[in-house]
């Protein structure tokens, strides 16, 4: 399949085939118990981080329509899906499922949709979308009538809270709950669903790395994407770095795979990674414009292989030298085949980085 990224939307543009989960079988002893919290309550608790949003799920991706007509459901007193609290160590509330809900009617409540923008700006939250009729277009919280303010505050969630009690050493069911429950409505992105499932220190590393300086510049993104493709990419090198020579498809699983056992990132590799990716990054950042791009949008299996050469390979050449020979991997006949068509096929993946190698290191192709 095509890598080609658009500078537009990274996560549309890289396609894995998935896997089903291969997860040994663990059985869990789980307490559940189902509460009707209000809305003004569980805007409180997340206020008071009794309620939280944990790490591994995703950023708030709901439109205003969409929100708008969650809190117009409530004012109607229209039935609303339920949501999954998780009650960890610290007694804390993980919302497992219902996040977009809950931050919806949060923002709603405190008159601003949405976090702030890189300005500390935020919009300020008037429904919108609703059908021509509704009374409650245009309006905020504060223009509601006291008794619909009222009405909503009063107005009940239903939320299932669930505890486990065994095993004991290990608090994982969570996760397994969290992943069987992304199965409708805005799904979760592959990467995404690791940070729930294979969980640890790799989780907060690749964050860390994903924010190397020149890295956004490289991937033509003015800010994080939302689906975590740009972390997945990180992955990717990381996964790839010192052992594609034990890659076999399908990507999905070999990612799924180096994620669970460099869970705690304290591997001679991992940590050796963590050190020459940002020096890698800034300094094709620096020298080359538009990096990655032989179709005019990033490619990320030439990224993969010119990256993975230079960090493999320690160089000790100039600037002028490395971008040279950059350009040379670039502009390679068999190179350029090997970054099109099925790029994840094991053959052709190990040739590109084998092609980049040979090249970056000063060879004649």
């Amino acid at each position: 399949m095509s890598e080609d990224l658009t500078k537009k939307d990274v996560d549309d543009e890289i396609l894995m085939e998935e896997e089903s989960d291969d997860t040994p079988f663990v059985e869990f002893d789980i307490s559940v118990s189902p509460s009707d919290p209000t809305l003004e309550l569980l805007v409180n608790q997340i206020n008071r981080k009794d309620i939280v949003i944990p790490f591994y799920q995703r950023r708030y991706v709901w439109k205003i329509e969409q929100a708008s007509r969650l809190i117009e459901s409530f004012l109607m007193g229209l039935p609303v899906p339920q949501i999954f609290l998780y009650i960890n160590d610290d007694d804390q509330m993980e919302v497992i499922d219902g996040q977009q809900r809950v931050l919806s009617v949060k923002y709603f409540m405190e008159g601003y949709f949405g976090d702030a923008d890189d300005k500390g700006r935020r919009q300020v939250f008037k429904l919108k979308g609703l059908s021509e009729r509704s009374a409650y277009n245009g309006k905020s919280f504060d223009d509601l009538p006291l008794k619909e303010q009222r009405k909503l505050r009063n107005s009940t969630l239903r939320a299932i809270n669930i505890k486990q009690l065994k095993p004991s050493n290990r608090n994982d069911s969570v996760f397994h709950i969290f992943e069987r429950l992304n199965t409708g409505g805005t799904q979760l992105k592959p990467q995404e669903i690791r940070n729930a499932v294979y969980r640890g220190e790799i989780v907060n590393k690749l964050q860390e790395l994903n924010n190397a300086d020149g890295w956004m510049n490289i991937l033509g993104l003015k800010k994080k994407d939302k689906n975590q493709k740009d972390v997945e990419l990180v992955l990717r090198l990381l996964s790839l770095y010192k052992r594609h020579a034990e890659y076999e498809k399908p990507m999905l699983k070999f990612l799924n795979c180096s994620m669970k056992d460099e869970s705690s990132f304290n591997s001679e590799r991992a940590i050796e990674f963590s050190v020459r990716f940002p020096l890698v990054v800034a300094r094709i950042s620096r020298l080359i414009q538009r990096p990655f791009r032989p179709k005019g949008v990033l490619n990320s299996a030439s990224l993969e292989a010119v990256m993975l050469a230079l960090m493999e390979s320690e160089l000790d050449i100039s600037d002028a030298e490395l971008t040279e020979r950059y350009h040379r991997v670039m502009n390679n006949e068999e190179f350029q085949r090997l970054i099109s068509g099925s790029t994840t096929d094991a053959l052709v993946l190990k040739g590109r980085i084998d092609v980049a190698k040979r090249i970056m290191d000063g060879g004649v192709l």
